[in-house]
Parts: structure tokens; sequence; C-alpha cells
């Protein structure tokens, strides 16, 4: 069996979000896998048959069969864009609107129009456009199953002009309608035109942070010299100079000097950042002053900026079960359309004693109006915006169904130590029981925690870095998740450091016992084969904005719960603190896994944490939320991710997703109740097609706009 392979296209000739459809569903009756389309930027990816039962190349000329034109890198831009095919249009349909308008109020302008064989003459270049542009779309999207919007505008216009042709044949002047055949095709131009810009500018997040990449890095070479390099030819472990002024080439570490660095572009803070020897920097970032040394640490996909740009990516092209509903009403409304308007020609013609003309322009305004375009861009629109705003503001989002999702959320469910709190301890308290000395212990203590990424962890790490030469090297240590660690010196000899729930499980004599007389306020203790050698008592301090985020979250009815594995009494008053009414302490890692289902059943609920042990319940609960300084593996278990940890950003993503979820509303009302009130209106005859398609073209307009608003809208 061979591999799976990941193919990315560019594809021209999607005018609607049906015609991506057409496209999406054809490549997965082939056979292909996580198949993503953007009608707005042609952008097509998939993931083949591993089997090899069908070639890239059969793919690109189905695609080409259905309407569309596959881009080939060496292919040259195409003549006929959009802009030329209605600046042509527009050209010859004008002096047709004019007559007609001048004929209307008996005005004598162009009158050699007058004469039919001219309007043919002026209207036959407009059509001929049309047929082919939106003939071949129409025959495409019939072809895959999924009429679309041009099927419609292929039937209205053709219909015009073929009435036309013969009543022109027939001498007739009652059946000419050229200039309806003309300004059909002209107007939904112009509409696509509106539409594709306005696309485009929901869009725009992507290429706005694509932009920040920087191209070239002054490396410092082993002689000293500082060369400029490419960006792609940057690997992990170089060292380079970064000046004052400069964009940070990609993600590093501060080996020299110190900096203030802007990265508001990224993360959305807006205050510049003191850095010094020993901090992360991430790439894109701008130095406002000062000047380092730093050492790459991560290049091309592992960096925040590329993570960041895959995560936008991979939000926009999820579908939310509203855009789900919306997209089946789409599949059907074509057909349905096509069925009224056939209605409104037999029965105004043979029910209502109609004109066979005045049957046919009813039903080919019925055509133009309906615009199953609107439905579709109601819900992308509106999560491509609110997701791009997210990542400016420093929120990344894994899967569009997360925006929806989120805004559901009644409980929130927070870790306690790293998450409401900083996660920088002190040590309050510090009792040796064993004969080893204090520069001993306090280097196994580094030792070990040197293996882990807990935010306790890295403090005890580095608090008591200096005393690392003082402990024997030890062979092997290994997490236990939601209690502390384990190790083994080249003796065999079993170290443990964890909570007091450990020390009491695995300690040769009762901790009461060995702690008569003394404080009881220890939290982290050290064990040698069975033996207590010292216990601390840490303290750490309440994260920045954590009470007001509780509160915030109170005025909006949220639930918010502590769960902690932390002692009852620390975590009671990391509750008084915060204002949080509910919260659980002690919980094991599966104790923390077993609440979250119970309380995820009972309401939706978002965990937010940032350690190792937190992964499980992350994953487990209705929405994850982890702070972007967290583990890895809590980072991979979250759908929201708060950059640089700031837990402020939690009030911001509440009410992005509110405001995406109530535009997403919006247009789906606009889109529904336009093609209600206007469907019935053209089948009565109190519209004309060429009014239809201005209106149909205006209805899109607005749904786009009204998504472009949420970039801008105080929220």
């Amino acid at each position: 069996m061979g591999k799976a392979e990941r193919i990315e296209l560019q594809v021209n000739g999607m005018d609607c979000v049906n015609c991506a459809t057409g496209i999406e569903r054809y490549l997965q009756r082939k056979g292909a896998t996580d198949v993503f389309v953007d009608y707005a930027s042609g952008e097509v990816r998939f993931i083949m048959p591993p089997d090899g039962g069908i070639k890239l190349e059969d793919i690109k000329h189905g695609i080409d069969k259905l309407g569309y034109t596959v881009v080939e890198p060496e292919d040259k831009a195409p003549f006929w864009t959009l802009e030329r095919k209605l600046l042509v249009s527009a050209i010859f349909t004008i002096p047709l609107l004019l007559e007609h308008f001048s004929m209307m109020f008996g005005v004598e302008f162009l009158s050699f129009l007058h004469n039919p064989w001219w309007q043919l003459a002026f209207c036959l270049p407009v059509f001929v456009l049309g047929f082919i542009h939106f003939g071949s779309s129409a025959l495409g999207s019939l072809r895959a199953g999924l009429p679309n919007m041009d099927v419609l505008i292929f039937t209205g216009s053709t219909a015009a002009f073929v009435y036309s042709l013969i009543g022109t044949l027939n001498h007739n002047p009652n059946y000419i309608f050229y200039e309806t055949a003309a300004t059909i095709i002209t107007l939904v131009f112009i509409g696509n035109l509106l539409e594709k810009r306005s696309v485009q500018q929901t869009t725009s997040a992507i290429e706005e942070l694509s932009k920040l990449q920087v191209q070239k890095a002054q490396k410092i070479m082993p002689s000293g010299a500082v060369v400029l390099t490419d960006y792609d030819d940057l690997k992990r472990g170089d060292l380079l100079q970064v000046n004052e002024g400069d964009s940070i080439p990609t993600d590093g570490r501060i080996v020299e000097g110190e900096a203030e660095v802007d990265e508001s572009m990224l993360t959305g803070e807006s205050e510049p950042i003191r850095k010094k020897a020993g901090n992360e920097l991430i790439g894109a970032s701008v130095l406002l002053r000062g000047h380092v040394k730093m050492e790459v640490t991560a290049v091309g996909k592992d960096t925040v900026l590329q993570r960041m740009i895959s995560l936008v990516k991979e939000a926009q092209r999820e579908k939310p079960d509203i855009q789900r509903l919306a997209d089946k009403i789409s599949a059907i409304f074509v057909p349905a359309v096509i069925g009224i308007a056939l209605l409104t020609l037999l029965l105004g013609h043979f029910a209502f004693g109609l004109s066979f003309t005045r049957a046919l322009m009813n039903a080919i305004a019925v055509l133009v109006i309906s615009c199953p375009c609107a439905m579709g861009l109601a819900t992308p629109t509106a999560v491509t915006v609110g997701v791009g705003r997210m990542a400016r503001n420093g929120i990344l989002v894994k899967g569009g169904q997360t925006v929806e999702t989120f805004s559901r959320i009644q409980q929130f469910a927070f870790d306690k130590t790293g998450t409401l709190t900083t996660g920088k301890f002190t040590v309050r308290q510090f009792e040796n029981f064993s004969e080893l000395s204090d520069e001993e212990i306090k280097g196994l203590i580094a030792r070990m925690e040197q293996k882990s990424s807990h935010p306790l962890a890295r403090t005890l790490s580095d608090l008591f870095s200096a005393f690392a030469k003082w402990s024997p090297p030890l062979s092997e240590v290994r997490e236990l998740r939601g209690a502390g660690l384990e190790a083994t010196d080249e003796a065999g000899t079993r170290y443990l450091l964890g909570s007091p729930r450990l020390a009491e499980s695995e300690s040769d004599k009762p901790l009461n016992e060995l702690l008569q007389g003394r404080a009881t306020g220890f939290n982290i203790f050290l064990l040698r084969n069975g033996q207590i050698l010292a216990a601390l008592e840490l303290s750490d301090e309440l994260r920045p904005h954590a009470r007001e985020l509780i509160q915030f979250l109170k005025s909006r009815h949220k639930k918010t719960v502590i769960i902690s594995g932390d002692r009852r009494e620390k975590t009671r008053q990391i509750a008084e603190q915060t204002g949080i009414d509910t919260y659980y302490a002690e919980q094991l890692p599966e104790q923390k896994l077993r609440l979250i289902e119970q309380l995820s059943k009972e309401t939706p609920t978002a965990m937010v944490g940032d350690g190792i042990n937190d992964a499980p319940a992350l994953a487990r609960a209705t929405i994850g939320v982890s702070l972007s300084n967290a583990s890895g593996v809590a980072i991979q278990s979250a759908q929201i991710i708060l950059l640089e940890g700031r837990l402020k950003r939690l009030a911001d993503a509440v009410r992005i997703s509110d405001a995406t979820l109530q535009t997403i509303k919006q247009n789906l009302f606009w889109a529904f109740a336009y093609n209600i009130v206007a469907i019935p209106i053209a089948a009565m005859g109190y519209l004309s097609p060429m009014w239809g398609a201005l209106f149909m073209a205006f209805s899109d307009v607005v749904v786009i706009g009204n998504s472009i608003r949420l970039k801008f809208r105080k929220v």
C-alpha cells in the first residue's frame, strides 16, 4: 500500500460556496480525504488515496471537466479576468440600458438602437461572455450533482436572449428584451467582483500573518563574522545578531544582551516586553530598543508564527453545525427555485391569463433574484473574520466548530497552579530531615526538576540550579502524572519528589509523626528509598487579571470552578481571592478526568489548564483552553490557546466568539428573509429581471459586509 500524500492545488473559476462544495464532493467521490476547498482564494487541499487507485493528473482533468481550471506553476495569468469581463460587458450594456430608459420616458436618444439588429449586435458580446462564464460553471455544478447559482443566471439570461432573438427573426418588437439579458449578466459580474473583493478582506488574517515572516537574518559565523542569510537556510542552534529596529527572524533564546520587544502583532499585547539573557524571543516580533545575540530554537513550521498560520487555516476550514445546515438548504435551493420559476411561467400564462412574454419575464425575475450564495456565505465569512480577529488578539483556535461551541459554554473549570496563579513560586519553608547537607538536598531537587515542564518544577530548577553540582548523577528521571517525579542514581537508589499524598503512600513512617512539633504547610517532599529527606513549602501569587476575569465571567452568568491537585487550604484561599464559589482540591489526574466528564455532561464546560496532569481533562472537556507557555501536551490537548499565557485573553475569546455567532445568525436571517420576501414578489410580477439581478448582487454584499464589520466592531 502506498503512502498518503497531501496535495495543494490552485483552482480558478469558482464563484460561490456551491462551486467549492461541488469540487469537494468530486474529490471525496474519488477517495480523497481531509478535503478543503476555499472558493475565495481558489485554494484546494486534500490527501490522495494511499492505494494509488487514481492519479493526480486524472483528478486535475476531472476538476477541469467540472468547469474550473487547475492553475499550474508555469501557467500565465488568464487574459479574461473577472474585471475584464465586467469592463467589456459594461461598455456594451450601458448603451442598451440608456436606449431602454429613453424609450420609457419618451426621449429620443441613441435612435439607431431602436433597430433590433443593432440591439442584438450590442448584446451578443455580453451574452457570449456570460454564456461561457456562467455556462461552464453551471454545467460543472450539474455534473457534480450540486446545482449552483450560475445555473439560475445562465437559465435566466439565456431565456431572455433566445426569446429576444425569436422576436427579432419574427419582426415582433414586443418579444425583444436584449437589454434584460445583457443587464443580468453585467450586474451579476458586478456582484461577483464585489463579493470576491469583500471575501478577500475576510481572509486577510492569514495574509497579514504571512507578511510578518522575515526573509533575511544576520547570522554570526564561527569566526565571529556577521553575514546576511536567507531565512530558509537557518537551522536550530545558529547564532543571530538582532539590532534595534529589526524584526526578529525566528524563534530563539537570548544568549547575550538586553532589549525591549514589541510582540503586539503576534500576541495582541500592546506593552513592550523587557527581555534579557535566557528569555525566549518570538519570530516576527520587533526589537524596539537594544541589541541582542540570540540562538535559534525553532525554524519553519515549528515557529510560533507558522503554528499560528496553520491553526488559523485549520480553524477557517472546519464547518460549524450551523453552516452544515445552511449547506444542506443551499443544495436543494437551486432545483426548488427552478421549479418555482416554471410554476410562475405556467400558472401566470395559463391560470392567470398573463401574456407569455409577461409570464416569462416574471419567471426570469424569480431565477435571477434567488440567491443561495448569501446562505452559503453567511457562516464561513463570519467564522473567517472571527478566527482572524482572535488570532490578532493572541488567541489561537483549532477549528471553526470551536468558535460556535465555545459561545455555548456555560461553565469554566480552572486548574490552579500556573493557570489562576503565576506559577512563580517562592520557598517559604525548607526543612532537612536527613544526614545530607542542604546543598546536596537542593542539588537533588534541581536535577530532578530539570526533567519536568510543570511551572512548579521550572521554579525549583531555577532556584536550586546552582546546587546541582552537589548532587550525584541521576541515570533516569520520569514524571509520575499528577503526583511528582521518580529518579534513580547510578547505584540504584530510588528518589521520589512530589506531593504530601505521594510522601504519605511511599514513606516508611507517617507524616504526622515526622512533622510533629513543626509547621504543617509543607507541600513538596523528597524521599530516598522510602525515607523522607526533606520538605518544602512553596507559595505562588495570583495571576494578573485573574480576579477581573472571574468577575467578567460571572457578569455573563457563567459558572466558575477550580479543579486542583493542590491541598484544600491553598485551593480555598485562591477561590476566595478570585471570587470562585466552587472548588475541588487534591484531585489526581484520573479524578480530574472523571470530574470534568461529569461537569461536561451537566452543562457545556471549558477546562482551562496548563500542565501535563491537565491534558486528559483538557481533551475530555467540551472545550479545552491552554496557556501557550504551558506544556506541549496541554497545548496539543486544547482547542483554544492563549498566547503568552495571558489569562485576560479568555475574556476576549468569550466576547469574540459570542459576536461571531451573533454575526452568523444575522447573516442567515438576512439570507433567508431576503429569499422568502423576494421570490414571491418576483413571481407576482412586481420586480423586473434587471432589478432582480441588482438586488441579488446586493444581498451577497450585505452578508459579506456584515461579516467584515466584525473585524472592527466593539465587542
